[in-house]
């Protein structure tokens, strides 16, 4: 069912904060959940597959709600999907996942934990953090049993009508076997939390409600509980835009993938009209102070934007990091100075006699391509270790490196070290 907020809103310290933080999207039952929450400690978890070494900006949302779950007096699992990365959720995507070994998926899980550690408080108390691995109970499976066992409580015709299938199907898009049993996968998972940990609640974002829906139904089916579903909103900007890139890509939590002063200013640029959202999702700022902040207008909310940016690196990087990362930015657009801390790239081969300026912008990932380039070039926002540079056949030569680096910038607010190796 679609969220229906209660007259009153909710008496539980947990879903009280999603509400009032924005995160509440769907939920299947929810006065029956806000009851139960009321009643004690409970255990809800949330799903993550290994498709990478390190978690997105995309997943902030899921794990911001278990921090709070934790901040509330529950006990939340973080679910690691050693067994269900090798299938690949199919979940609003076009194509299927490229299929990963154990090889990758034990590299992935050791890179991802790293995230949950700064998130979540681990250990043996009642509300302490457990991290689990669903190749625990699905990698020793035996197909035959399981088909036996679980499939006849699963309809096909059912399956069909979720959103993320139906739309691979309206579209013809292949959808294949192998895909298909993930809704199945993920629903097993959590049958095995509910027997195993009581775990009552599985969250998520609203791209797995169809698989969260079908948990709950089959813990309805096979052992009688009631079940539990809550989805937030995916990620996106107020103009409806999905959030997630930054100049040199995906904007990845650890800090080997993306630098903390990378990090900071992705959030630092954050439009004037979703501050005060992200304020909400991203940061455990006081309600009031976050609507002072948010109402700031002209050069004033670029201080809201600073805050913004401090919080949330903090959160995932550390307070000295935070700290690090908005003083690069300071001297950089304030006192225009180049200090460390850029983001740096290393071209793929040493600069031998001459680089092309446009072949150098789509390394760095300033440009998408090189007509991208050039028309920056000739528009005249590009920069070379502070020169203008206008001319589009223009080659970087040994003679531009300083200090062991090239540095190219493109507006006010991008900047990139070119290192040559």
């Amino acid at each position: 069912m679609i969220l229906s907020p209660q007259p009153t809103g909710p008496r539980s310290d947990f879903l009280r904060t999603l509400s009032e933080r924005g995160f509440l999207h769907q939920c299947t039952d929810l006065a029956a959940l806000d009851s139960w929450l009321c009643s004690g400690a409970g255990t809800a978890y949330n799903g993550f597959d290994l498709t990478a070494d390190s978690l997105h900006v995309g997943h902030l949302i899921p794990i911001m709600m278990l921090r709070w779950f934790q901040k509330t007096g529950n006990k939340p699992i973080a679910l690691l999907g050693g067994a269900t990365s090798r299938l690949g959720d199919p979940s609003f995507r076009d194509t299927s996942r490229p299929l990963l070994n154990q090889e990758q998926i034990t590299k992935n899980l050791i890179g991802i934990r790293r995230v949950f550690e700064r998130f979540l408080a681990f250990g043996d108390n009642p509300t302490d953090a457990v991290m689990v691995n669903n190749s625990d109970w699905l990698g020793g499976l035996n197909y035959l049993d399981f088909l036996r066992d679980i499939g006849p409580h699963f309809s096909v015709n059912r399956m069909l009508t979720s959103e993320s299938v139906r739309q691979r199907l309206e579209r013809e898009q292949s959808l294949s076997l192998l895909e298909f049993n993930y809704m199945v996968m993920q629903a097993y998972d959590f049958h095995i939390l509910a027997e195993s940990c009581g775990c009552l609640l599985q969250l998520g974002g609203s791209d797995q409600w169809g698989n969260i829906v079908s948990g709950v139904e089959f813990g309805r089916r096979i052992g009688g509980r009631t079940l539990f579903g809550l989805t937030a909103p995916l990620l996106t900007t107020t103009s409806g835009a999905k959030m997630g890139k930054s100049v040199s890509g995906a904007v990845w939590l650890n800090a080997d993938r993306l630098s903390p002063y990378e990090f900071w200013q992705f959030w630092r640029n954050t439009g004037d009209t979703d501050v005060g959202r992200f304020l909400r999702l991203f940061t455990e700022l006081p309600l009031g102070e976050i609507a002072r902040l948010e109402v700031l207008r002209d050069s004033e909310i670029n201080e809201a934007k600073k805050i913004l940016a401090d919080q949330i690196t903090r959160l995932c990087h550390g307070l000295d990091a935070a700290v690090r990362a908005s003083e690069t930015s300071r001297r950089i657009f304030e006192a225009g100075e180049v200090p460390a801390g850029l983001p740096t790239v290393r071209l793929p081969h040493s600069l031998r006699g001459a680089f092309p300026l446009v072949d150098a912008m789509v390394v760095a990932g300033l440009a998408k391509s090189k007509s991208e380039a050039r028309r920056l070039i000739v528009g005249g926002g590009v920069r070379v270790n502070g020169r203008s540079a206008n001319d589009e056949a223009m080659r970087l030569v040994d003679a531009d490196i300083q200090n062991g680096v090239i540095r190219l910038s493109v507006g006010k607010k991008r900047h990139v070290l070119l290192q040559p190796v």
